[in-house]
C-alpha cells in the first residue's frame, strides 16, 4: 500500500516537475520575480535625502557668507550650485534643477556681528518628503556653521544664531496630497494602458481567432491601429475623469493648461496602450503577457519613476534605469504642469522623449504580428 502510493506520487511529481521545466513563464516567474522585488524594494526605496540639490544666492559676498556656504558644503546630504542672481536660481528651481534655494542677503555680513542675521530658504514642495528633510538638513548645517564662526571669533553664543525664514513653494499648504495625485494619475494611465492592450493579441492567439485576421487582406499596422483606437477612446475618458477628481475631490491646484496637461496625458497613454501590445504580440498566453506588463510597467512605474521616492537619492545604475522608463518622463512633467503651471520647454523636451517611445513600440507591435503572419 505504502510503496503503491509512492510510486504514484512519484509519477505524478515527475509529470508535474517536466510541466514546470516546460513552462518557462511560470519557472520564470517562480526565479525571477523574488530577484526582481528584492533589488526594486532593496535600491528603489528609500525614505532618506542623501542629496539634497540647493542652489546659494549670495547678494553680497563677504567672508561671513563663504562661511556660510562652506558649512553647507561640508554636509554630506547636501550638494550646493551657486548662482550669480536670484532669477537664475528661481529658472533652476522651476526646471527641478535643484530642490532648494537660500537666499544669503546682502546685509548678512553686518547682521552676523550683531547676532541677528537671517537667511531664507526657498523649499520645493512638489515633494513634501524632500523639502522636509532639507529643511532640516539645511538648518542644522547652517547652525553648526554659525557656532565654529562664532567660536573662532570668540563671539558670544547669541551672535551664533542664524534665523532661517522658511517658503515653500508650489506646495505652499505642504499637503502630500497636492504630490501624490499627480503621480497617481501616472500609475492610473500606466496600469490601464498596459492591461487593457495586454491581452489584446495573447487572446486572440488563445481563441484560435489571430488566423482568420492573418488570412484577410488586412496588414498588421492596420491591426495594431484598429486595436488601439477604442482603447484610446477608454483611455481619454479616465484621463477626464482622473483630471476632475483630482480638481473637484482632492482640491488640488491646476495650473498648468489643459491643453498642456490634456497633450502630455494623451502622449502618455499612447505609450502606455502600446507598451501591452508590444507585450501582448510576444507573448504566447494571457497569463504570460499579464505578468510581463505588471513587471514592465506598473511595478516600475511605482517604484523608479519618482511617484514617491526621490530618483536623485537612487544608486547611479538604478537612476540609469529609472531614466529609461516613459513613466519618470511623464511623471517629472505632470507634477510641474500641475504644480508649477506651464513650462513649455519641458513640456516639449519630455514629450517629444514619449514620442520616440511610442513610434518605437508602434515598430515593436507590428514587428510582433509580422512574424505571426509568415
Amino acid at each position: 500500500m505504502t510503496s503503491a502510493f509512492f510510486i504514484r506520487f512519484l509519477a505524478l511529481l515527475k509529470k508535474e516537475s517536466n510541466q514546470l521545466m516546460r513552462d518557462k513563464s511560470s519557472l520564470g516567474i517562480g526565479l525571477l520575480l523574488p530577484i526582481v522585488l528584492i533589488l526594486l524594494f532593496g535600491y528603489g526605496l528609500s525614505l532618506d535625502l542623501s542629496n539634497g540639490r540647493v542652489g546659494v544666492v549670495a547678494e553680497q559676498p563677504s567672508p561671513q557668507s563663504q562661511q556660510m556656504i562652506a558649512g553647507l558644503q561640508g554636509s554630506k546630504y547636501i550638494s550646493i550650485s551657486q548662482y550669480t542672481n536670484y532669477p537664475e536660481a528661481i529658472h533652476a528651481i522651476q526646471n527641478d534643477d535643484i530642490d532648494a534655494i537660500l537666499v544669503i542677503p546682502a546685509t548678512f555680513a553686518a547682521d552676523s556681528a550683531q547676532g541677528n542675521a537671517t537667511v531664507q530658504l526657498l523649499l520645493n514642495g512638489r515633494s513634501t518628503s524632500i523639502a522636509a528633510a532639507l529643511q532640516g538638513y539645511v538648518s542644522g548645517a547652517i547652525s553648526t556653521a554659525a557656532a565654529i564662526q562664532a567660536d573662532r571669533q570668540n563671539a558670544a553664543s547669541a551672535a551664533a544664531m542664524v534665523t532661517v525664514e522658511q517658503r515653500m513653494w508650489f506646495n505652499e499648504s505642504s499637503n502630500s496630497t497636492w504630490y501624490l495625485v499627480p503621480g497617481l494619475i501616472v500609475l492610473i494611465l500606466t496600469l490601464i494602458g498596459a492591461f487593457l492592450t495586454g491581452l489584446l493579441i495573447a487572446r486572440e492567439r488563445e481563441r484560435g481567432t489571430l488566423e482568420a485576421l492573418f488570412v484577410s487582406p488586412v496588414r498588421p499596422f492596420e491591426i495594431i491601429l484598429a486595436k488601439l483606437t477604442p482603447y484610446i477612446v477608454i483611455g481619454m475618458i479616465d484621463i477626464t475623469i482622473c483630471l476632475a477628481a483630482s480638481y473637484w475631490l482632492f482640491e488640488v491646484p491646476m495650473r498648468g493648461s489643459l491643453l498642456s496637461i490634456f497633450s502630455a496625458s494623451f502622449m502618455y497613454l499612447l505609450v502606455s496602450l502600446l507598451l501591452g501590445l508590444t507585450i501582448s504580440g510576444f507573448a504566447k498566453s494571457q497569463f504570460q503577457a499579464s505578468q510581463i506588463a505588471l513587471l514592465a510597467s506598473f511595478m516600475p512605474a511605482m517604484m523608479l519613476s519618482g511617484f514617491v521616492f526621490d530618483t536623485q537619492n537612487l544608486p547611479a545604475a538604478v537612476q540609469v534605469i529609472s531614466n529609461i522608463l516613459p513613466a519618470t518622463h511623464f511623471m517629472t512633467l505632470i507634477k510641474t504642469l500641475f504644480l508649477g503651471g506651464d513650462d513649455w520647454a519641458l513640456w516639449l523636451k519630455e514629450c517629444g522623449i514619449l514620442l520616440v517611445y511610442a513610434l518605437l513600440l508602434m515598430a515593436a507591435s507590428t514587428h510582433s504580428l509580422k512574424k505571426q503572419l509568415r
